[in-house]
């Protein structure tokens, strides 16, 4: 019976998907956007990092192998880039999106404009969707993240960055919007670099924020859809507009 519970019950969670799929397809599709049905994950940012299992190893008496070298840090170097984990992984910039997509599981979509549409915005802070989406010769990691900035009081953040330099970032315009009921809400700016931290953009206010009943106002069984537009541009600025 417990197995059958349970495998019932993986059943009916694949018919939600695959039904909240079709719902999307079927709004958007008459605007012609590819649609993306993004699943929430819950931040492992703050689990332990390697320099931390080090440390738990040394003093559990477990002594790391000895080096008789010092390491040289390579500067062209940058850090993961992935906002969910504490990842020890560092490489060059231009394998990034590789160690995303094989490392992390990060699927990415390709187009101009497309929908991202996050699942289970009723689970509790703190809870990630994420996707890359690639367009105009590069590649873009939308993060839209439900975060208690203030205790008790959950807000969702949404942002895009560019997997370049800031240089190139300034050469780019983003757009998100929400559009249900006869209302609409949009946030245009210019992508902040993946150099750049994820979490120092939203203390930052940077994004796009909606609070708990913004986003209820716009979310349909529990969803939410944002229209996803990028396009190349010198003229930057940034607006919040209802």
């Amino acid at each position: 019976m417990l197995f059958f519970t349970q495998c019932f019950g993986a059943v009916l969670d694949l018919i939600h998907l695959r039904f909240q799929h079709y719902k999307a397809k079927r709004v958007f599709s008459a605007a012609g956007q590819l649609v993306c049905v993004v699943n929430p994950t819950h931040s492992l940012k703050y689990a332990p990092t390697r320099c931390a299992a080090a440390q738990t190893s040394a003093e559990q008496g477990i002594l790391p192998p000895c080096h008789h070298h010092e390491a040289v840090h390579d500067p062209q170097l940058v850090p993961c880039t992935c906002p969910l984990y504490s990842c020890p992984w560092e490489g060059h910039l231009e394998v990034v999106v590789s160690h995303l997509r094989q490392t992390h599981r990060i699927n990415i979509l390709q187009g101009a404009e497309i929908v991202f549409l996050a699942t289970d915005m009723h689970l509790p802070a703190p809870t990630d969707w994420i996707i890359m989406h690639s367009c105009l010769g590069h590649q873009f990691l939308l993060v839209l993240r439900k975060q208690e900035k203030y205790e008790g009081h959950p807000q969702f953040f949404a942002t895009m960055m560019l997997i370049g330099t800031p240089t190139q970032a300034d050469n780019f315009t983003y757009r998100l919007e929400l559009n249900r009921n006869q209302r609409r809400l949009k946030w245009e700016a210019t992508p902040r670099s993946v150099l750049e931290c994820v979490d120092s953009v939203i203390s930052d206010g940077d994004c796009l924020v909606l609070n708990t009943s913004l986003a209820q106002l716009f979310s349909d069984n529990g969803s939410l859809a944002i229209g996803i537009a990028i396009t190349t541009s010198k003229v930057h600025n940034a607006e919040g507009e209802m």
